[in-house]
């Protein structure tokens, strides 16, 4: 018969397999921050050689994904936008002798970047002050960042968000005194065009906060409407349109003869007060004024011509008080403005609020929002790697947030993250709990759209209290924690690795319970390098991004949770368990799901089911048997025999073999392929007994 073929076929490519078993479990290299993706794949393919395969009776290990120099980098952006990632290919009809043999032999990691030029990116937030320091004077500035897109091209981030970079009278510079310079703390704006132009280089989009809700106290329109009002006579009874007539900038701003709340200050030696939501010298401005639209429709075009691929919005919830409507007009106008310019600008808005309320902020039509719903402390990604949300509620989760905002804004880009500037940071929300720290990571760059991280997330930085100074510390180039050997700041501009001073008001000895860069990406098992394999497997599957959410409910109870997600054409599934301490089973039933998913999802379903049928025809049985004589190999056709048993009655061999990183063989005719597979304590995934079973904390790709 066919069928009997078949499983000759299959089994003749699963002995091949066996003989490849040595090449699994293999840790690589990961002291090479500067290693690029050729390179990459050089280093993982020597690193095959000689490396055993953990086996437990008849387990044998499906991958643990844990090995961090295996991807030295996450590629730099310059993959062909087109380039398929290897083994998609979900039928084992295609998979046939040398093919078979090649793709089961080729580790996920070592499979080519798939990274698209969209606005589908990952970012990491960078606060210049505290980053990296270029010139000896203990403040980060963007020459320090310029020399530190290696590091950030090869994490994997394809995109850089800069806090505030123009002038400002703070250190944290959310306000403004002018809006088309750059900040000299921080250098020249010929350093920002070099900045701009080097990531772009390698393939890295630059947004800057951009910050319209209010200037500084110290802003010339502002001096210029006070030093007016001060002018007036206090008995002068004329309307503000009167006095906004006189003089323009009055009405850039929220003046007022009344205190309307608590935030509104008086303008000392007048009558007036003004409105400053955050701060009596953050000044709120006046979208009502057309004189100051005029500004900005010339700021706006200022930036899109200096190169600047996007704006971080902030605090947009704030341009008129608990007037949804009116925000999400200024921020479509603002947005409208940058895209006549440049046809693909990005725009990411700060809504600090509930699912529901971002949901409406959509209505913008602005392609993101920051997703704080999932962020923080008690958000959904640290409560999942927490312990305390499950993988079923949270995947459920996900699907709201793609029914909710999609509803608003069909085109819209989810913007998750764990932390930012002003939150207390990951590791003090997980107490300091390293395979917490690890998972959280995993679990936000496995979510839809564009995640954002926040620098020092990926090694784990410390923070303290509510003190921003305390959320915003020096990034550890190289640190070792209660070590004396602290490396002095400004060391960059001598070819050292540029550790800034922080904050002067940050509270003293508050120090990382984790190594520095330099120290982690030595080590194998540093959070960093989990990063690192995060970030790769993100950039070889663009569906991860990109695809539209299928809940498996057969896979999916408690602390197992199995989504699919498809992408032109191309389809992959994603596992979760979130137990902190039990590992979960897949069965056979659930793993025959998946694959049916992913089938029915790239158009294969259908000739499966004819090669099926076409299997029941008498005139396959000549075939049948002339290759089975060709392979004369009397143990391959017994366990043909047997495999055929086992498709009829669903029994415990339905899952043939599994490879670290090759495919895994189900019953009938398709097979699995492993994409990616993240561990945050090392352990591996296991096959046997027609199940895999998944670590505790780990996420499995399958394709």
């Amino acid at each position: 018969m066919r069928r009997k073929h078949m499983w000759i076929r299959i089994f003749a490519v699963a002995a091949a397999f066996m003989l490849l078993l040595t090449s699994c479990g293999v840790r690589g290299d990961a002291t090479r921050p500067d290693i690029g993706p050729d390179s990459y794949k050089e280093s993982a393919s020597q690193a095959l050689d000689g490396a055993g395969n953990e086996t437990t009776g008849d387990e044998k290990t499906a991958g643990d994904g844990t090995a961090p120099g295996d991807e030295t980098t996450a590629g730099d952006g310059t993959a062909p936008g087109g380039e398929a990632t290897a083994g998609n290919q979900t039928s084992a009809g295609s998979l046939d002798g040398a093919d078979a043999r090649e793709k089961a032999s080729e580790p996920w990691m070592e499979r080519p970047l798939n990274v698209l030029d969209d606005n589908y990116r990952n970012y990491y937030e960078i606060f210049v002050y505290s980053y990296a320091d270029s010139d000896g004077d203990g403040i980060g500035d963007l020459e320090g960042v310029r020399r530190k897109l290696p590091y950030i091209r090869d994490m994997g981030f394809n995109g850089i968000w800069l806090m505030p970079v123009m002038p400002s009278p703070t250190y944290h510079k959310y306000d403004v005194t002018d809006y088309c310079a750059i900040d000299p703390e921080y250098g020249t704006m010929e350093d920002m065009e070099n900045l701009i132009a080097e990531a772009h280089e390698n393939g890295i989009r630059v947004i800057i906060d951009f910050v319209m809700n209010h200037s500084s106290s110290k802003h010339p329109w502002f001096t210029e409407a006070c030093g007016y009002l001060k002018r007036l006579d206090p008995d002068d009874a004329r309307s503000m349109e009167d006095l906004i007539a006189e003089c323009p900038y009055v009405g850039y701003y929220h003046f007022s003869r009344e205190q309307e709340s608590g935030t509104w200050y008086p303008l000392s030696g007048t009558p007036f007060y003004y409105e400053g939501e955050f701060w009596s010298e953050m000044p709120d401005l006046d979208y009502s004024s057309e004189e100051l639209w005029k500004e900005f429709e010339a700021i706006i075009p200022f930036w899109v011509e200096k190169g600047i691929d996007g704006f971080r919005m902030d605090a947009t919830m704030h341009f008129e008080e608990g007037d949804t409507g009116f925000n999400t007009h200024v921020m479509n106008r603002a947005f409208e403005c940058a895209k006549a310019l440049n046809p693909d600008f990005y725009m990411v808005s700060e809504v600090w609020a509930g699912e529901k309320t971002i949901a409406d902020y959509y209505g913008s039509e602005t392609p993101s929002l920051f997703n704080f719903d999932a962020a923080d402390a008690e958000g959904k990604l640290i409560g999942a790697a927490r312990g305390s949300l499950k993988a079923e509620k949270l995947v459920r989760t996900m699907k709201q947030y793609e029914e909710d905002f999609g509803a608003s804004y069909e085109d819209y880009i989810d913007a998750p993250f764990l932390t930012n500037h002003d939150m207390g940071r990951v590791a003090n929300a997980l107490n300091g709990d390293e395979d917490a720290i690890r998972f959280a990571g995993g679990l936000l760059l496995s979510m839809s759209g564009s995640p954002f991280v926040y620098y020092g997330e990926e090694i784990g930085m410390k923070s303290k209290g509510t003190k921003d100074e305390n959320k915003r510390l020096p990034m550890l180039w190289s640190y070792q924690p209660g070590g004396l050997d602290d490396p002095e700041p400004g060391a960059l501009s001598e070819g050292g690795i540029g550790m800034t001073k922080g904050p002067s008001d940050a509270d003293p000895g508050i120090e990382s319970k984790f190594p520095g860069v330099e120290e982690q990406l030595a080590s194998e098992d540093s959070i960093l390098n989990y990063y690192k394999r995060a970030l790769l497997i993100r950039n070889q599957n663009p569906e991860i991004a990109r695809g539209r959410i299928t809940i498996l409910d057969t896979a999916t109870d408690g602390d197992l949770a199995t989504i699919i997600k498809s992408y032109d054409e191309s389809t992959i599934a994603v596992i979760y368990n979130t137990s902190k301490k039990d590992p979960v089973d897949i069965t056979q039933i659930q793993l025959d799901a998946v694959r049916k998913e992913l089938t029915a999802r790239t158009g294969s379903e259908a000739t499966d089911k004819a090669e099926a049928t076409d299997k029941t025809e008498a005139t396959d049985k000549t075939e049948a048997t002339e290759k089975a004589e060709t392979a004369d190999n009397a143990e391959a056709t017994e366990k043909a025999e047997k495999a055929d048993r086992t498709e009829t009655t669903g029994g415990a061999e339905g899952v043939r073999n599994a490879m670290p990183e090759g495919v895994i063989l189900l019953s009938g005719e398709s097979s699995l392929q492993i994409a990616g597979f993240l561990s945050t304590d090392g352990t591996h995934a296991t096959v046997g007994d027609g199940r895999i079973t998944l670590p505790p904390r780990s996420i499995l790709y399958l394709k």
